[in-house]
């Protein structure tokens, strides 16, 4: 499903100085992939998911998803094809405390650039449903808990139907019982929905539950 080819992340400090976060990557995602990326603070693990969910470019190298090499594209096409490709879920939830926990989960909606198949309030209220949020429909993010708050960005990555979904240290901010509870969530939504789930995280037992660890460290995969 997705093919990095020789990747490769520069960033210039300086005048003279440049630093690699990335150095050769070659990686491939398949279809229906539960895994993990793991690496110590500083390994490039988050420079890593920024490139697989094209939230930045490569310095050098080649992004193929599905088979289409996405090098061509322009700032438009791919913020389309991520919008509609990738759904991410992040550490500190990022959600909209002004917006309702409805408001929060439909509004990937409000960027769609494709004409939708389906009712996105329906939609909304279905995976509320099914991850036990009704009751929070009319709730702000931060009068709920935790857990709760991470539910509500899971759901919010599903709205525009993803084949992928990146989460950042999805249970970094949870308590252990709770972080089990979003892990075992995930495994659902890969298994049941057929969803390709990549977990970044520096927790070995997190790791432990994905199907298969990508370790990378000083910017390269070992």
């Amino acid at each position: 499903m997705i093919k990095l080819q020789n990747i490769c992340k520069d960033y210039i400090l300086d005048q003279e100085t440049v630093f690699s976060a990335l150095k050769n990557i070659n990686l491939i995602i398949d279809k229906g992939e539960f895994c993990a990326i793991v690496g110590p603070s500083g390994s490039g693990k988050s420079t890593l998911m920024h490139i697989i969910g094209l939230l930045d470019k490569p310095t050098k190298g080649n992004i193929f998803i599905e088979g289409k090499n996405i090098s061509d594209l322009n700032d438009d096409e791919i913020s389309t094809l991520r919008n509609e490709f990738v759904g991410f879920v992040f550490q500190q939830f990022n959600l909209i405390n002004k917006l309702t926990v409805f408001e929060n989960i439909i509004l990937p909606v409000a960027y769609a650039r494709k004409k939708l198949t389906y009712n996105p309030e329906e939609k909304a209220r279905y995976i509320m449903k099914r991850f036990g949020l009704l009751d929070k429909e009319d709730s702000f993010p931060n009068k709920i808990s935790g857990g709760q708050q991470q539910r509500v960005a899971i759901a919010r990555s599903l709205m525009m139907s993803p084949r992928l979904i990146l989460a950042d240290e999805p249970t970094g901010n949870l308590d252990t019982k709770t972080g089990e509870e979003i892990l075992k969530l995930l495994q659902e939504l890969n298994t049941q929905d057929k969803i390709s789930i990549v977990v970044v995280t520096h927790e070995a037992d997190v790791a432990a539950k994905t199907r298969r660890i990508i370790k990378i460290k000083d910017g390269q995969l070992v």
